[in-house]
């Protein structure tokens, strides 16, 4: 039976990191690199499109900020796993990444390996951070603000199936596994998905996910 790989996009306007990138990937017989741009325009159409499994999307682009792709991805519900990949470091960006919706925050000073681990743990639905930013994430957790906690997340607005497919998304299950699990088809999953996040005003499945912990539905 033919392995089914896990898709990805890489939205990066420095062409010899993307290719590495794409060569690094091509080794790993799990992903599969559908489509790259340097451009954040053509980016977006592309993410929209495909609807890839991982997005790995860069920060500072010349036409277009990385932060501002994933606002609008997010916004047009692209229910992709959007992992910022970038030289920044700053609390600034990883926070406003994390509120608009990123699922990953990784810096592009990682080692190769540590870069395809990374995206096996992304592909399983686990949350990935670099490690040297991780004390920024667990203020964030602990403390959030006043915006995300006055929120309204209803869970009695899901439908039995939407319920069922949320308890897998706070227990860190993909798309790919909560089809497996559930028995259907993964697009079926991703059309359910963007529902969930629709009725609980979440834009990730960290955001999700952070809330759930700290409410311990």
């Amino acid at each position: 039976m033919e392995q089914i790989k896990n898709t990805i996009l890489l939205i990066d306007d420095h062409p010899m990191l993307r290719n590495g990138v794409k060569q690094l990937i091509g080794t790993d017989s799990h992903f599969l690199v559908i489509a790259e741009t340097g451009s954040g325009t053509e980016g977006i159409q592309l993410a929209v499109t495909l609807e890839p499994d991982i997005i790995l999307l860069d920060i500072n682009m010349n036409d277009m900020n990385g932060l501002e792709i994933l606002r609008y991805l997010r916004r047009n519900n692209v229910s992709s796993r959007i992992i910022i990949f970038t030289v920044s470091n700053t609390k600034e960006d990883i926070i406003t990444a994390l509120k608009n919706g990123a699922d990953g925050y990784l810096l592009k000073d990682m080692e190769p390996e540590n870069l395809l681990k990374a995206l096996h743990s992304i592909a399983e639905g686990k949350i990935i951070m670099d490690e040297s930013i991780t004390y920024i994430i667990l203020d964030y957790m602990r403390y959030g603000d006043e915006s995300t906690i006055k929120q309204s997340h209803d869970v009695n607005l899901l439908t039995p199936r939407e319920h069922e497919i949320f308890n897998l998304l706070v227990q860190g299950l993909s798309n790919k596994l909560i089809a497996k699990e559930l028995d259907i088809v993964e697009s079926t999953v991703k059309v359910h998905v963007k529902s969930i996040f629709k009725k609980l005003n979440f834009k990730s499945r960290m955001e999700m996910t952070v809330w759930y912990l700290q409410n311990k539905l």
